[in-house]
């Protein structure tokens, strides 16, 4: 419940700023990408699985304001993701269970980011599954038959906690924040990469409306509340970095519809990882949408799991090599 009632107060706006209510159905997914899309918070939790654990090196390492990350420590820690644990005299700030929960999270964004947003490098990580002895990439699994989730082969009904809200939205943030040099500062970053398409909140809601089949631009409107020059913005963006494609399906007057590439389709796996984490933490054990997977004929959740072995990944199993140097002095991250 803390996890929940805090993760709704990160929707806060002045009352003096313009504003327009737009319908948003529940969605564990948005209550994760609402954390995950704060830029600095991001870092910090980023920075938190490579090992950083103390103020001085959080901050040597990201070049951080000292207020700003005093901030983001104390909100991470109010959400249930961190705690502040004395050490030595010190303090370090290490994961809570909710927060080593969001790993599958990051490796499901990690494997989008590699295989679509690398370019022609290599990944920046090279990950390694120490209980079958290979390199390996993540890959999302059903819960209950363990084979690939593809999302035609998935069904879904209203769960415990379905339903709706009216959301006031301020129109001078409905620009996006996650800015690439700030989300890679000090390393290339494959889930940064994917969070520069999904972590905005109207991209993450016109990405999860099309899941739900919505293809034409006043479905998108009428559904979200969202204003007409923001979805028009949306849609190129989300066209010209190749996650959707615009098809006219009428000569007059002249209409269109935007359908999913191959790309986009892709982003079904980590969206789907996304949810079980907020289902478990932030659902207060009542979680919007429940999945059926078609293959098996269960009800599952998405896992990640190894690509060699099949067995799920997790923190203390899995070990990485960098591809890059790192951008700042080695004892920063010590």
């Amino acid at each position: 419940m803390k996890l929940a009632k805090s993760a709704n107060a990160l929707a806060g706006h002045n009352a003096g700023d313009a504003k327009f209510a737009s319908v948003e159905r529940y969605s564990s997914v948005a209550r994760t990408v609402e954390i995950l899309s704060d830029a600095w918070g991001f870092l910090v939790l980023r920075e938190c699985f490579f090992g950083v654990r103390r103020f001085e090196q959080f901050q040597a390492l990201l070049q951080v304001p000292r207020t700003t990350l005093v901030q983001r420590l104390t909100k991470l820690t109010e959400l249930g993701i961190l705690t502040k644990v004395p050490v030595g005299g010190r303090h370090e700030y290490r994961f809570t269970d909710a927060g080593r929960d969001l790993y599958p999270t990051m490796l499901s964004l990690l494997a989008f980011g590699d295989k679509w947003l690398a370019g022609d490098g290599l990944p920046p990580l090279q990950l390694f599954h120490k209980s079958c002895g290979h390199s390996c990439s993540p890959r999302v699994a059903c819960s209950h038959c363990n084979q690939s989730i593809e999302a035609k082969r998935v069904r879904y009904r209203d769960g415990p906690g379905a339903g709706s809200e009216v959301r006031t939205e301020v129109r001078k943030r409905s620009r996006r924040t996650s800015d690439p040099a700030v989300l890679e500062r000090v390393r290339p970053c494959s889930v940064a990469r994917t969070l520069q398409i999904i972590g905005d909140r109207w991209s993450f809601l016109v990405i999860r409306e099309f899941f739900y089949g919505v293809r034409r631009f006043d479905e998108f409107q009428s559904r979200l509340g969202i204003a007409t020059n923001i979805l028009a913005d949306r849609l190129q963006r989300l066209t010209e970095e190749g996650v959707i494609t615009k098809r006219q399906y009428q000569e007059r007057p002249a209409r269109f519809e935007y359908l999913m590439t191959e790309m986009g389709i892709d982003l079904y796996g980590a969206m789907l990882v996304m949810m079980r984490w907020g289902d478990k933490w932030l659902s207060g054990g009542k979680p919007p949408l429940t999945l059926r997977h078609s293959d098996c004929d269960h009800d599952f959740y998405a896992k990640v799991v190894c690509t060699q072995c099949g067995e799920e990944l997790n923190p203390r199993d899995v070990s990485y090599t960098l591809r890059y140097q790192l951008n700042a002095p080695l004892s920063a991250a010590a």
